[in-house]
């Protein structure tokens, strides 16, 4: 049979119509998912904008509070129950909503805006030991800048409930945490240190702080370190503190005699130390204890210190942070090794000692702002008389004592040693 009528015999038979009909009927469904899917894929890329953020994020939580206060926000929320200690006693509680894993929708600057918060059950964040979360922004339209306007949003919100507080951060894991609640700045004028040395090291601190270009001009490592020695209690470790909440800067505490410290770990956290943050090095002659004799102990198995030359390398080594301040505190300035104390490690020395004759009268008038100078005077050198090595802790002890009774202040005045 000729090819001709072959195929026009085909297309009589009626099972062959239905075949070839279901035939273009499949290859269109298909033609229109791919063509679907490429329209998606195009969507995507070019008009619809995603932002992903995940938890170990800093944002992460600015983000969550930010729209947690969002009037259009849905009322699916999830909630953190937080307490702080009020100035009276009292034990205050709060609870912090944010949005619930799930879908949400939001109008900002008259952009739609869907939110997904989806968390892992499967998965743990191993920084902070935490189920591992994403926070999904999508918008319309190649819109970066929105979610650049969002992000400085909440990071200002953020730093507006933190006004007038210092944080406090502290190692763990392999990330800085803040530790705590947020603290009451303390006002630098608070801690009494011998006459003129407290804005001494304001000073330089801020010098240092305004001084970025010359430093760079310079080719010297934008970094300074110092060291407050002295008798424990006389206000070291609360003049870093009350420094810190004038600069508005926070506090990272190291402890470097903590046995799961190692050299590595030590040289991550200098190097990932939080913007605007003082490092506190507290105790820094502990580096320098001999502890051969603790490595037999069984609780100490699997754990390496930080050794002497680590800490140096963290300091002032080639992979040191720049723009850093580091304050260390010691008690026996005598045990710490000339390696440590030359400069470029330690640019400023200071002796915080027992309290001097300025600062016995400063703090009888801070307690009793009603008396003459002649009467601070008189309980100055009443104090020296006695003894010459008052702490601030115990002047301050001797204080509350008698905070209601300024006879007794004076007339105790020899027993203030004792404390």
């Amino acid at each position: 049979m000729p090819l001709p009528d072959a195929l026009s015999t085909l297309g009589d038979n009626p099972y062959f119509g239905a075949g070839f009909g279901l035939f273009a009927l499949g290859a269109a469904a298909g033609a229109l998912r791919k063509g679907a899917t490429y329209a998606s894929q195009i969507m995507r890329r070019y008009l619809i904008t995603t932002m992903e953020i995940p938890v170990s994020d800093h944002s992460y939580n600015w983000v969550l509070q930010w729209i947690a206060k969002r009037p259009d926000m849905s009322c699916h929320l999830s909630v953190n129950t937080a307490f702080q200690q009020l100035h009276s006693g009292k034990i205050s509680t709060s609870f912090n909503f944010t949005p619930s894993p799930g879908a949400h929708y939001i109008w900002y600057k008259k952009f739609p805006i869907k939110i997904e918060r989806n968390r892992e059950k499967q998965m743990i964040d191993r920084n902070q030991h935490i189920p591992y979360e994403t926070v999904t922004l999508t918008t319309l339209g190649r819109n970066i800048a929105l979610f650049e306007d969002i992000l400085s949003q909440a990071r200002g919100d953020a730093l507006k409930e933190h006004h007038g507080m210092t944080l406090i951060f502290k190692p763990m894991g392999h990330e800085w945490r803040q530790f705590g609640n947020p603290q009451r700045r303390r006002p630098l004028h608070s801690v009494i240190l011998d006459e003129g040395q407290g804005e001494r090291i304001l000073g330089d601190v801020k010098h240092f702080i305004s001084s970025q270009e010359w430093y760079t001009d310079r080719g010297i490592p934008y970094r300074r370190g110092y060291l407050l020695h002295g008798p424990p209690g006389c206000g070291k470790t609360s003049f870093i503190t009350a420094l810190a909440g004038e600069l508005e800067y926070s506090i990272c505490i190291l402890n470097v005699g903590d046995w799961s410290l190692s050299d590595d770990r030590l040289l991550n956290f200098m190097v990932t130390v939080p913007p605007q943050s003082i490092i506190l090095l507290e105790d820094i002659d502990a580096a320098f204890v001999d502890r051969s004799a603790m490595q037999n102990d069984p609780r100490m198995q699997g754990m390496s210190s930080i050794t002497f030359s680590g800490l140096l390398n963290a300091l002032d080594g080639v992979v040191s942070s720049e723009a850093r301040i580091v304050f260390m505190t010691t008690n026996h300035i005598e045990r710490l090794d000339s390696a440590l104390l030359r400069p470029g490690r330690i640019d400023s020395k200071e002796c915080v000692g027992h309290a001097s004759q300025y600062q016995l009268g400063c703090m009888f008038l801070r307690f009793f702002p009603e008396s003459s100078d002649a009467e601070a005077l008189n309980f100055a050198t009443e104090c020296i008389k006695h003894s010459d090595k008052i702490s601030m802790a115990q002047l301050q002890g001797h204080f509350m004592l008698h905070k209601y009774d300024k006879n007794a202040v004076l007339e105790n005045a020899d027993k203030i040693s004792l404390l």
